[in-house]
């Protein structure tokens, strides 16, 4: 369960299985907003008060704001989704 605030675990991972080419302009950009929205919300938490599931869910998705491409992505790329 994701913690206040912050983007589901669920609606992630739907968003990161749709290939971009199969999402409309607003999909896409709705997709961009949550993403950049809860990366914002993960840099402002401290790690200390995040759930165990939120740190998980972080490091899963690549929110340890470090520039690096999450593992959510790398998926995609190795499919040929992105």
């Amino acid at each position: 369960m994701a913690d206040a605030g912050r983007q589901s675990f669920t609606d992630k991972a739907s968003s990161a299985m749709k290939p971009d080419s199969q999402k409309s302009f607003t999909e896409q950009m709705g997709d961009h907003v949550k993403g950049t929205s809860d990366s914002i919300a993960s840099s402002l938490q401290p790690q200390s008060e995040k759930s165990t599931s939120q740190q998980v869910g972080d490091t899963f998705s690549g929110n340890s704001n470090e520039n690096q491409e999450s593992m959510m992505d790398k998926a995609k790329n190795a499919f040929g989704m992105k």
